[in-house]
């Protein structure tokens, strides 16, 4: 397969502090280099004037634009169940994946942030740690955006990478759909980041997982991930019930299990996420691709309260039981010093 070209925005908005840290530096080199305009905001929260005459027309646009900004706000919210607290190196990505659970809680803002003041980040991350000692924190750097997806414009993932490698109780997460990994291979990682793909069997991936790496690639990336010594994990999200679907989980796991065969022995984690939506999402995603089949009907679902009181609907209880116990009897027969962390 060809690999996906690195993604290059069309257009990049700048928040005047942003210009002068070290990685607004590295992302103006980026742009200069590439001849890509460079245009200013007051606040990453506020830009307007995206060009697109309808829904569709302007977050095709959005996907495009790259706002550099301060994260102002640096209080960590918690992150079950993958971590004890999640923060953020970019929200949003180049991605376009129609299931996106980001359609519920950035549908607005559909842009792709960076934030670049390294420095307070991690200082509050090393505040967090203090607070919990003697016991280590785990962080996850992936739950607002895919961070890899623009490493090769910030630098700011193997920034992190190395800052947890210095750290004794502080331990990082981040998960990925893209497969540009060779710049972090040579970081200094000292196995505190768990490096994790997510992937999905060819339907999912065809249909709904647009401008991301595909299936190959990541399994590359993986186990280039797993020769420079990261600790590994996988998130197979959202699993999705689509006609044949057992066929194509089992062909999705037997090629992991191809790609990592030197890593037999090796705890290598586990993530499971069956699809779900919010009605909000649903009529963002609807609004965005019109055309899309990605199946959405309330009545073929049960309610289950999320966060902030919102309702999501997930697959009823004796397709989630046959999902689970199919695709865990899979693993453990692939990968059988593995360890499944949890099914959501």
């Amino acid at each position: 397969m060809i690999a996906l070209q690195f993604w290059v925005p069309d257009r990049v908005y700048f928040e005047p502090s942003a210009k002068e840290t070290i990685v607004g530096k590295r992302i103006l080199a980026f742009c200069e280099d590439k001849n890509i305009p460079i245009l200013h905001t007051t606040s990453h929260n506020q830009v307007r004037g995206l060009p697109g005459k309808d829904e569709k027309a302007k977050y095709a646009a959005a996907k495009k634009t790259l706002i550099v900004g301060t994260k102002k706000s640096l209080q960590l919210e918690v992150c079950k169940p993958s971590a004890h607290y999640q923060f953020s190196l970019m929200t949003n990505c180049p991605g376009n994946c129609e299931y996106c659970y980001l359609f519920t809680t950035q549908g607005k803002k559909p842009y792709v942030r960076v934030y670049v003041n390294m420095e307070d980040l991690f200082h509050t991350i090393d505040k967090y740690i203090e607070k919990r000692l003697p016991h280590a924190t785990m962080f996850e750097a992936a739950s607002t955006g895919d961070p890899l997806a623009v490493e090769h414009i910030t630098g700011t993932l193997k920034d992190t990478i190395e800052h947890f490698g210095t750290l004794n109780r502080g331990r990082l997460r981040v998960v990925t759909k893209f497969s540009n990994v060779d710049s972090l291979l040579d970081a200094k990682h000292n196995g505190h980041t768990r490096f994790r793909f997510s992937i999905n069997s060819q339907h999912v991936i065809k249909n709904f997982e647009h401008n991301v790496d595909d299936l190959e690639e990541r399994l590359q990336a993986a186990a280039k991930i797993a020769k420079a010594g990261y600790p590994l994990g996988f998130i197979i999200a959202p699993i999705i019930l689509h006609e044949n679907w057992e066929k194509g989980y089992r062909e999705m796991l037997e090629r992991l299990h191809d790609y990592l065969s030197f890593k037999k022995k090796s705890v290598i984690t586990f993530e499971l996420i069956q699809h779900r939506f919010t009605m909000n999402a649903k009529k963002i995603i609807e609004e965005r691709f019109p055309n899309t089949n990605l199946e959405m009907n309330p009545h073929k679902r049960v309610k289950k309260w999320g966060k902030y009181g919102r309702v999501k609907y997930v697959y009823k209880k004796e397709e989630v039981i046959e999902a689970k116990e199919y695709i865990e009897e899979l693993i453990k027969k692939h990968f059988p010093y593995s360890h499944i962390q949890y099914f959501t």
